[in-house]
């Protein structure tokens, strides 16, 4: 890969459903983006999802040394959380009503849904959601607990639950996302609309934390960092830029060896007052591997920011090179990847 291809396998652009513009193509295609989220609430099915999709994966290029795929992502969790409908689409309930299931069940339904998606075109859920909203709590806390995206109040139900989930998708081929490391149930405001949110409780060994490790045992291929900060585990960092959070607790705490996904650094409020670049450079710095932005408007900025501190600072081109791996091992889970001519 050139140097500018390897750079672009840390972002992760945006595109909508069913068509996306001609301007959105071109920063895409401009900076050799290699993953898109698919945005939007869609009702057109699976077939019309599939022909964007297709005509996605055709900015990827195919050379001498092989083909580098995209991985294409969507929020498909269930519930008020839905992209994707239409005709070849179940209706998933909320995760808070898959809880109630049994593990089989659950288990039987995921690998459903992730057949659809595969048929789709799209190789990467951004679900489940592992964060645990106690009961106390409830409809309060404003990211999770007020859509029901929680599989239940306690950890166990989370990990069982979750676990589940990730088994289905891995029977279908399609690769998860546990999110919001290190958990986004405990706090009120939500970091796509409110610029400071703080959780005060959670602990770098918390049950809520602990019930991550299921869904990473069963075989998430991504794990999404929350736009938090958390107090009692690192108060000068938000989680996404803390090399405490990433690096210690996800990485070396849980032995997670997969993908590590930003949650949205492109139009969440919480990041509003970080400069675009510094954004993308300040994750990869912590440990990140994939930068997710829904607005491709900043991409450029992103880009030339990573791509200058490779060129410049040899601990970090290193440190990028790893994600690169990363984000290839999982291209080739995904079936994208292709190596030799």
């Amino acid at each position: 890969m050139t140097a500018a291809e390897r750079i672009g396998q840390l972002f992760m652009g945006a595109a909508r459903v069913p068509t996306t513009s001609a301007a959105d193509l071109a920063v895409l295609r401009r900076y050799d983006v290699g993953s898109v989220i698919l945005l939007g609430r869609s009702q057109v099915g699976v077939w019309r999802t599939r022909a964007l999709a297709d005509r996605l994966q055709s900015l990827k290029r195919t050379t001498k040394a092989g083909r580098a795929g995209l991985l294409v992502a969507v929020d498909q969790e269930g519930g008020q959380v839905q992209s994707l409908s239409g005709p070849g689409f179940s209706a998933i309930p909320a995760a808070l009503e898959q809880g109630g299931w049994s593990v089989a069940g659950l288990r039987e339904r995921a690998a459903q849904w992730a057949a659809q998606l595969r048929s789709a075109g799209v190789n990467v859920d951004l679900a489940p959601v592992g964060d645990v909203v106690p009961a106390r709590i409830g409809t309060a806390n404003g990211p999770i607990g007020r859509y029901g995206r929680q599989f239940g109040a306690t950890p166990d139900v989370v990990a069982r639950q979750g676990a589940a989930f990730v088994q289905g998708f891995s029977r279908s081929g399609v690769l998860t996302t546990l999110k919001h490391f290190p958990g986004l149930g405990r706090v009120s405001g939500n970091t796509d609309t409110t610029e400071q949110v703080t959780d005060t409780t959670l602990t770098r060994d918390s049950a809520d934390v602990a019930s991550f490790r299921s869904g990473i045992v069963s075989g998430a291929g991504l794990v999404m960092v929350s736009l938090a900060t958390y107090a009692l585990i690192d108060p000068a960092h938000k989680a996404v830029f803390s090399p405490t959070v990433v690096t210690g607790m996800l990485r070396h705490d849980l032995g997670f060896q997969g993908v590590i996904v930003s949650d949205d650094l492109g139009k969440a409020a919480s990041v509003r007052s970080v400069p675009p670049a510094q954004r993308a450079v300040s994750f990869l710095r912590a440990g990140g591997d994939l930068v997710l932005t829904v607005n491709n408007a900043v991409l450029p900025l992103m880009v030339e920011a990573v791509s200058y501190a490779a060129r410049h600072d040899a601990a970090f081109r290193a440190r990028t090179d790893a994600s690169v791996r990363r984000v290839l091992t999982a291209k080739e889970a995904a079936g994208v990847l292709r190596c030799g001519s």
